[in-house]
């Protein structure tokens, strides 16, 4: 099982800095995600300052931007790091590409479906020199001039990741992607009873099997030495699992648990900016369910556990963690 982090910083210039951290501490993979920076930016410097870590995103707003745009960013993540990129993309919800983003929004799954292939149709031109000719519902691409080719990679080209929560985005990803990343915001049981079967249909349509595609299982982590650190930790958990629970499109992961009434809760207290009471309205038994908490050993046993579907285990910890319990976590669970 492959070992993965999120690459955070404040300091856009600390960026490599953080990622040769996380090479140092032992991790497979380091991360980025759209949030206040921009994703890729990031990793150009992590690509620029490490040798062996492999780098990604978990993930980019596809529909924010267009297919032309998010290839020419991968092909250059992938030369300048040597073949250790992939791309991540993820739909988001309707509110942000609309108000957000001013970008349209219809039909986010066969969307998907044809950005991805959209990707593959311009790395193809790029790679193979072939004429680009991509007709499609929601992408047209049929011109490349000599000007913008950047000519073919002399390593393997990147590998294309999509998340999903839903049904219908998890089919696509088995389907047409790479690899899947199952979303922070799950329990064992919704993976189980929904996830894994969506994801053998989208699978078998394309005439795969589950050994052909890479699944990353991103998992919010409360992980402390002590009281004190472990009660911080729980505590930004908490509030990041309350801001996804108010998220429309996430409530199958509530309703799976019987907790479906809290999401419209979430929802208009997020309206109203209301993040502390947000917070307080997810259970200790929300927290259990859908995160992993505990010391460094405790918490690498239960994802251990947890996570044996997957091929990548992706820590998500929305706080500061001291570098020793990172390295302590990656030990324990490389034991």
């Amino acid at each position: 099982m492959l070992l993965d982090s999120a690459l955070i910083v404040q300091d856009l210039a600390k960026a490599g800095d953080a990622a040769r951290a996380l090479e140092d501490a032992g991790f497979d993979g380091g991360f980025t995600f759209e949030g206040p920076h921009d994703p890729f930016f990031p990793l150009a410097l992590a690509a620029r300052d490490t040798s062996r870590l492999e780098l990604g995103t978990a993930v980019a707003i596809a529909f924010a931007r267009n297919p032309m745009i998010v290839a020419q960013l991968a092909w250059d993540l992938q030369a300048l790091s040597r073949g250790r990129f992939s791309l991540g993309l993820g739909s988001q919800i309707r509110a942000h590409i609309e108000r957000r983003f001013g970008q349209p929004w219809s039909r986010p799954a066969a969307r998907m479906r044809e950005f991805v292939l959209a990707l593959r149709a311009i790395w193809a031109a790029w790679q193979e020199r072939r004429a680009l000719d991509f007709r499609g519902e929601f992408y047209v691409h049929t011109l490349m001039t000599p000007f913008f080719d950047p000519g073919p990679l002399d390593c393997a080209l990147p590998r294309v990741f999509v998340a999903g929560v839903g049904p219908r985005m998890t089919e696509v990803a088995g389907e047409v992607a790479d690899g899947f990343i199952v979303h922070p915001f799950h329990t064992p049981e919704f993976v189980r009873d929904q996830t894994l079967p969506a994801l053998d249909r989208g699978l078998a349509r394309a005439g795969r099997s589950r050994d052909q595609l890479e699944i990353a299982c991103q998992v919010m982590v409360a992980v402390g030495r002590n009281r004190e650190e472990l009660a911080n930790a729980r505590a930004a958990v908490r509030g990041q699992i309350a801001f996804y629970g108010s998220t429309p499109a996430y409530r199958g992961v509530l309703e799976r648990h019987g907790w479906e009434a809290l999401q419209p809760e979430l929802n208009a207290l997020a309206k109203r900016g209301a993040w502390p009471e947000m917070a307080q309205r997810v259970s200790d038994e929300m927290v259990e369910a859908i995160a992993v908490a505990g010391t460094p050993g405790e918490v690498a046993a239960k994802l251990s556990a947890r996570c044996g579907f997957a091929q990548r285990v992706a820590l998500v910890t929305p706080y500061g963690v001291d570098p020793t319990v990172l390295r302590e976590l990656v030990r324990s669970l490389r034991r």
